[in-house]
């Protein structure tokens, strides 16, 4: 029998400020990979991360 999908997910969060900045400490874009209760919270999430490339904490969203 297969079983139903669970209620977490793994989602992807990316620092929305590395895209545009172009006074970066070092190449390429912040990424986490993280949890989320797909009942709980149905729409993407934000959260401040630390940004090692922005060398400072930056929001992060959720992509696909």
């Amino acid at each position: 029998m297969a079983k139903n999908k669970g209620t977490r997910i793994l989602i992807t969060l990316e620092c929305t400020e590395c895209r545009t900045n172009a006074n970066k400490r070092s190449a390429g874009v912040s990424r986490y990979l993280t949890q989320k209760n797909r009942r709980n919270n149905p729409q993407r999430m934000e959260l401040k991360k630390y940004c090692p490339h922005c060398n400072k904490p930056t929001i992060h969203k959720e992509i696909k």
